[in-house]
């Protein structure tokens, strides 16, 4: 089976990259990281699975990106790279290699046993050890949920050898991977606590991981919602219970990780292009973090925003799949940042006189809707770029129709109109603001009772299966 000894490569990260963690390099004494690439090639494509998924995740990717989903080891042929210096491959073509793995405290990777041995850096210390291991000096990388925050730490790490960066149902960690506070995801915790057996937790895992619409389609004569459940229960119970001390571990990674401005404008100016996916109706990972780190990352990154879940990559494959070949083949073909990124240029802006109130911005050629924000019931594209400048910080799909309600019962006429929508935004901010601030109290309270319930009880969450992230 292929491993990567990650002590092997990674001496050099230590000399100036973490020199705030002198003895950091004690962490991977041993740990070894199990991988699998598929499909040969000139490009290469580095995907790192989030919490509590194996690189059996990426399932729908690697089919869409090489072809197939039979790894290389399953063929007879060698996982490590035979490039030679002018970067053309070893086994010739032009086509995709793609490797992905497990990340430490999870499926046949290394499992260290302590919580200091876990975080998004060391982590991505790991990726940078597998890279290589492989022999690729550069790489597309892609992460979702805990991945995409380990991706991000790689590329600040090494910009130089990333080609571009796609951030998947990512946040920002910390109190940003508390969920959203409402019924259903008190129903969700509620129930994620109780759950003692595969059977209890994968209804729960399906309702955290889909939407509700997409659960009840229909696949000839059954629900998606019965298929995947069988699914799931059989990777549950044949994969058995995720290690303590991996879950542990894997949730410090999570609630220790930090975006930085250092980091966020070494990325900014590090010359890749980036994409942040989400799914809308993610109830795990909000999309307003997703969003704002978008914005924050302009004018390199591009928001798409899918009707989805948290595995919007499984729920929606085609769309994310497209999403991903137009970064390749945008990365590849030097696009510019401000032809790739879907955010109106700040610098564009104008203010003409006697047209809007004082201080009103006013559309361009130059600025396009923002994809997910444009709603079939605005009057105009005027409208809708002046609501949708303003909102994509502070509105979640659901607050868009909530405005849109209040525009229809308000009127769009003249100035007045455009005063009143303004005010709208203004007390929506606060509103979800105060929202959030909720919601990290009471996942915080979710936390410290889940960690009395297990000292008491002496319960471990069962595991997902390798197939499902």
């Amino acid at each position: 089976m292929p491993f990567c000894e990650v002590a092997k490569h990674q001496a050099s990260l230590y000399d100036g990259v973490d020199a705030a963690s002198p003895s950091s390099s004690n962490n991977n004494n041993g740990i070894r990281i199990f991988y699998r690439t598929h499909g040969h090639g000139t490009t290469k494509v580095l995907l790192i699975i989030g919490f509590a998924g194996t690189n059996d995740s990426w399932g729908p990717q690697i089919k869409a990106l090489t072809g197939k989903e039979k790894s290389n080891d399953d063929d007879g042929m060698r996982g490590v790279d035979q490039s030679d210096d002018n970067g053309e491959d070893g086994y010739g073509g032009n086509g995709v290699q793609v490797c992905a793995f497990d990340n430490r405290g999870m499926g046949r990777s290394s499992v260290p046993t302590k919580n200091s041995e876990y975080s998004t850096k060391i982590m991505a210390k790991d990726a940078i050890a597998l890279m290589d291991h492989l022999g690729w000096r550069k790489a597309h990388v892609f992460g979702h949920s805990m991945g995409a925050m380990i991706a991000f730490k790689l590329a600040v790490m090494v910009p130089d050898r990333v080609l571009s960066l796609a951030l998947l149902n990512v946040t920002g960690g910390g109190f940003e991977c508390l969920p959203k506070l409402d019924r259903q995801t008190i129903s969700v915790a509620i129930r994620f606590f109780k759950a003692k057996t595969p059977e209890q937790r994968a209804a729960v895992d399906l309702d955290t991981h889909y939407t509700k619409e997409y659960l009840d389609e229909y696949v000839g004569s059954s629900t998606r919602r019965a298929i995947l459940y069988q699914e799931y229960v059989k990777g549950i119970s044949s994969t058995g219970m995720q290690s303590s001390y991996g879950f542990d571990g894997q949730v410090n990674a999570c609630w220790t990780h930090k975006m930085t401005r250092t980091e966020i404008e070494l990325i900014r100016s590090a010359g890749f292009l980036v994409s942040v996916i989400h799914g809308r109706h993610d109830i795990i990972a909000p999309m307003y973090y997703a969003r704002r780190l978008a914005e924050k990352l302009q004018p390199v990154a591009r928001m798409v925003d899918l009707h989805g879940g948290h595995l919007v990559s499984h729920e929606r494959t085609k769309e994310v799949n497209q999403v991903l070949h137009e970064l390749i083949n945008a990365s590849e073909t030097k696009m510019s940042p401000h032809d790739w990124s879907n955010f109106p240029r700040k610098s564009s802006r104008k203010k003409e006189k006697g047209d809007g109130p004082k201080g009103t911005l006013l559309p361009t050629p130059e600025f396009p809707l923002i994809p997910g924000l444009h709603h079939p019931n605005f009057p105009s594209r005027r409208d809708a770029y002046l609501l949708g400048n303003e909102f994509s910080t502070c509105f979640s799909l659901k607050q868009l129709k909530i405005a849109n309600a209040s525009r229809n019962l308000r009127g769009w006429s003249g100035r007045g109109a455009l005063l009143g929508k303004s005010n709208i935004c203004s007390t929506v901010c606060v509103v979800e603001k105060l929202h959030l601030s909720i919601s990290s109290v009471f996942g915080l309270f979710m936390l410290m009772f889940e960690y009395i319930r297990r000292a008491i009880r002496s319960l471990q969450p069962a595991r997902v299966g390798p197939s499902l992230a």
